[in-house]
């Protein structure tokens, strides 16, 4: 039971009584307790009392199941001081369980009182059944109880005006749903129409809508109407000053220019939007607004106003999607959709790349970089009459569709025969073009523009600086290079690519001296793709990492096995891409691999091509110094066919020069002539650097280039690329 403490509860009111406000219905609380006793301490402690501004009402319930018949009666209890052990000892946390989860009451504050703690451990209860507060009846004085009911009537009535918007918004978000739609401004303003109308049960004819701004569409440059509803729909058009109605011309005028909301019997509305458009929408009302009709309205104008900078913002946003923001140009989506609209059958579509433009970017910076892709953007413009379509679908490429007659090879070329003006600076560009005729046949613009696209690789790759047109066979050698890129891709994870190992030959005595590690790939079917078809596909897709990170590892993996059957001492080679060698880990993973195979120093040799070392020469150099460090060995492999070798030579800190197979058994050696293998050999001796000689052939061979100076060798002569199996026999035989 709660105390008797009268003087204290009385004590506490009569410090700041509160005056009723009339009118207001009485805060309803539910009593559930099966002591009648407490149920008339409780009115007795809290007679007369009010809380903001309204008096409390009393429903009692003497057991869990007499609540749930009050509950049922009663849709607006604010709270239940309720008893946790009843005819149950949790029939007091069962009911609150019927009433959150059963009833879906979440607005409804329980206050729980119980005699017994033990039956409901405080915080667990809390959490677990949503109650507002814990007391025991020992503790709940007077003032405690009176205390507690006002904080769950204010959480109460929180949470009921909460729900009440929330319903509130929930109308108005679904009556307005198109009006979050790109239709365009009329659409927008026709919705408004609509939707307010059966908002307020206004007829439908009681709403006019003006535009303060013309629509992109109009010329108006004054308010005009852009909706209306029922005797007003002839007002359509209209500007704002000719409509007949002076009444309702002046609300409007006064809306625009007042750029605010007024409610009442004559309720105005205004929407405006960033880029000076505005709508201003007026509402005839018969009736006096209520509170609630005022709160649905301010919502209402809240959500339209969301609505209407969506608008606009989509109406920008399709700008962007279909104009280049630097060039003011038509962008690849409007260019695909002005192909796929073409009408004529003798145009051609042409795709324009600007050689070395990235350099242009990096070497100088990306402001001067803009700067030159207005200028070719000008002079496309102005080189071509209005007939021709011009647009940037990349970085630094652009879209001409236009008819043959202008849009070919040579009109092309003369936009880039004479020097730009950039900056203040003369600046010589050229560009690389892929032409496609088009024809009347079905091809969608996207296939079309692949087809462009395939053109213009084949002129980068073969003809750059120049223009390409596209031929049939183009496409059939993209298809066929894709097929083989996923084939290899199977090839490579079904483990269909193997190693084979060529000797090296010390050419004085003819000892095995290491091996070469070639890569080879054997098809399903049992053939044998050449390493020159399918490893520049591997370098081009990014396979060449994973494929590179294979071989590195099983050639060192072969190397220990060889030492384990009593062929320690042999040195291995293998190539590396210069994909390979820009990954940042590259070194790392090697050292890795040497650590786990337990390979001795020096033991692993990399072989790159000119081409490589050439390709960033600090960026090698760098790259090349971590190699040493990790007890790598360094050759230049088909040493004399690079521009630069000379320099490369001086630069690099490298152990080996391999002279290309071409010195020694190809056409340059023909007629016994060694003069540029000789040459080469003179060059590694006084840089000392190690030689080895491939593509010996004949006995006649091996002596030639042992008399020049080379040391090792290797070559059909003394054996092809075997298999592991064989060369191990192959070092037993020798």
């Amino acid at each position: 039971m709660v105390p008797a403490n009268t003087d204290e509860m009385m004590s506490f009111l009569n410090e700041g009584d509160e005056v009723a406000t009339a009118g207001k219905p009485a805060w309803r609380v539910l009593i559930v307790d099966d002591e009648p006793d407490v149920h008339q301490a409780t009115e007795l402690a809290l007679s007369g009392v009010l809380i903001e501004g309204r008096t409390v009402n009393f429903v009692h319930a003497y057991s869990a199941q007499e609540a749930r018949t009050r509950l049922a009666e009663h849709d607006d209890l604010a709270v239940m001081l309720l008893d946790v052990v009843m005819e149950t000892p949790d029939a007091g946390l069962q009911l609150v369980r019927y009433v959150r989860e059963e009833l879906g009451n979440h607005a409804l504050r329980v206050i729980l009182r119980t005699g017994q703690p033990g039956y409901a451990p405080e915080i667990d209860t809390i959490r677990n059944y949503d109650i507002n507060d814990y007391k025991t009846k020992s503790e709940l004085t007077r003032v405690r109880l009176f205390t507690s009911l006002t904080v769950a009537v204010r959480s109460y009535w929180q949470i009921h005006q909460l729900e009440a918007n929330r319903r509130g918004l929930e109308m108005i978000v679904a009556a307005s749903t198109d009006l979050s739609r790109p239709k365009g401004l009329r659409r927008f303003a026709e919705g408004i129409v609509t939707q307010l109308c059966a908002l307020l049960s206004v007829p439908d004819e009681g709403v006019v809508c003006a535009a303060a701004s013309p629509d992109e569409t109009q010329n108006e440059a004054h308010p005009y109407i852009l909706a209306a509803a029922g005797r007003y729909s002839e007002w359509i058009g209209l500007s704002l000053k000719s409509i007949p109605d002076p009444r309702v011309r002046i609300e409007l005028e006064k809306s625009l220019s007042d750029r605010c909301h007024h409610f009442g019997q004559t309720t105005r509305l205004y929407f405006s939007a960033p880029g000076g458009i505005s709508i201003a929408a007026f509402v005839d009302v018969d009736h006096q607004l209520s509170a609630i009709d005022l709160e649905l309205l301010e919502l209402f104008c809240s959500n339209i106003a969301v609505a209407f900078d969506n608008i606009v913002l989509l109406r920008r946003i399709s700008d962007l999607a279909y104009e280049d923001s630097l060039l003011r140009l038509p962008n690849r989506n409007s260019f695909v959709a002005r192909v796929d609209l073409r009408s004529a059958e003798s145009d051609t579509l042409a795709l324009i790349d600007i050689d070395g433009f990235a350099d242009i970017n990096s070497v100088l910076d990306q402001e001067f970089g803009d700067a030159v892709l207005k200028a070719v953007a000008q002079r496309l413009r102005q080189s071509f009459s209005p007939a021709v379509d011009v647009a940037r679908i990349g970085s630094d490429v652009f879209g001409v569709l236009g008819p043959h007659g202008e849009v070919n090879a040579t009109g092309i070329e003369s936009v880039f025969s004479t020097p730009y003006e950039v900056a203040g600076e003369k600046l010589r560009l050229s560009a690389t073009t892929g032409l496609l005729r088009l024809g009347d046949g079905p091809e969608k613009a996207v296939e079309l523009l692949k087809n462009a696209s395939v053109a213009l690789k084949q002129a980068k790759s073969f003809n750059r600086g120049k223009a390409l047109y596209f031929e049939a066979a183009h496409a059939a050698s993209a298809r066929a290079r894709m097929q083989l890129l996923n084939r290899l891709r199977l090839a490579f994870s079904a483990e269909r690519l193997f190693l084979v190992y060529q000797p090296l030959v010390e050419l004085a005595s003819g000892r095995v001296v290491g091996a070469e590690a070639l890569l080879r790939w054997r098809t399903e079917q049992g053939d044998f793709i050449p390493p020159d078809t399918f490893i520049p596909l591997a370098e081009q897709s990014g396979l060449m990492v994973p494929i590179g990170d294979w071989v590195a590892r099983s050639a060192l993996q072969f190397q220990r096995q060889l030492a384990d059957c009593g062929h320690a001492g042999l040195r291995m080679a293998v190539n590396v891409s210069h994909i390979q060698l820009r990954e940042p880990d590259f070194v790392d993973k090697l050292a890795a691999a040497i650590h786990e195979f337990g390979t001795p120093p020096g033991m692993l040799e990399i072989e790159l091509t000119e081409s490589v070392a050439i390709d960033n020469i600090e960026l090698i150099e760098q790259k090349l110094a971590a190699v040493r460090s990790a007890g790598i060995a360094i050759s230049i492999d088909d040493f004399g066919t690079g521009y630069s070798s000379l320099n490369i030579v001086r630069q690099l800190n490298v152990d080996r020069l391999k002279i290309d197979r071409t010195f020694i058994s190809g056409k340059e050696s023909c007629e016994g002539d060694f003069s540029i293998a000789g040459i080469v050999l003179q060059l590694a001796a006084q840089l000392g650097l190690k030689t080895i000689a491939e593509g010996i052939e004949t006995e006649e061979q091996r002596q030639r280039v042992l008399a020049l100076g080379c040391t090792d060798g290797q070559g059909y002569l003394f054996a092809k690329p075997l298999a592991c199996d064989e060369f191990i026999a192959y070092l037993q035989n020798d």
